[in-house]
């Protein structure tokens, strides 16, 4: 893990996050994409749909510089329990997503992984503050800057225009 704490570090690229196998990732080899992070969950009533939801829209626009960060978080109703390994097969298996799992990390708390204080940064009122559920959603620019935050509840084709708006393509 980087050393620098979260608040001295600039963009999203400044980190270093662990993939579904361990390995370190240096978020600057996403640099000039639009990026949609999810704490993700395979045992939430939220699931089914946001997984069905975030890989079409994958498909539909990863070829015009969009990816989708995906962090199972066993934080909200113990509802992601598996192992890294257990949650990719079941991640690709049933729902055939093609975007990148991550460790298993907390995106709250004194344990909270420090890339997720850092896309909660600047984010206050409603939407402020700690991560509510499952499928909450943060929408990075090209230039590593969280620009919005969603709720669990929103439908990722909800964040399409946004989205589109970021790729240019609207």
């Amino acid at each position: 893990m980087a050393t620098q704490p979260p608040s001295e570090k600039k963009t999203l690229y400044d980190f270093t996050v662990k993939d579904a196998k361990g390995n370190d990732v240096d978020l600057s080899v996403y640099k000039g994409k639009v990026l949609l992070i999810v704490n993700v969950a395979s045992k939430c009533g939220l699931t089914n749909d946001n997984y069905a939801e975030l890989n079409q829209i994958y498909l539909k626009y990863k070829e015009q510089g969009f990816e989708i960060l995906a962090f199972p978080c066993n934080q909200f109703g113990a509802q992601e329990p598996g192992t890294n390994e257990e949650i990719v097969d079941f991640v690709c298996t049933r729902f055939k997503s093609e975007f990148p799992i991550f460790d298993k990390i907390d995106v709250n708390g004194e344990k909270a992984a420090p890339v997720y204080e850092f896309l909660k940064t600047g984010f206050y009122g409603i939407l402020g503050g700690d991560v509510q559920w499952n499928f909450a959603k943060f929408l990075v620019d090209k230039n590593g800057q969280p620009v919005d935050r969603y709720y669990p509840t929103t439908s990722p084709f909800t964040v399409e225009r946004d989205i589109q708006k970021l790729l240019g393509v609207l």
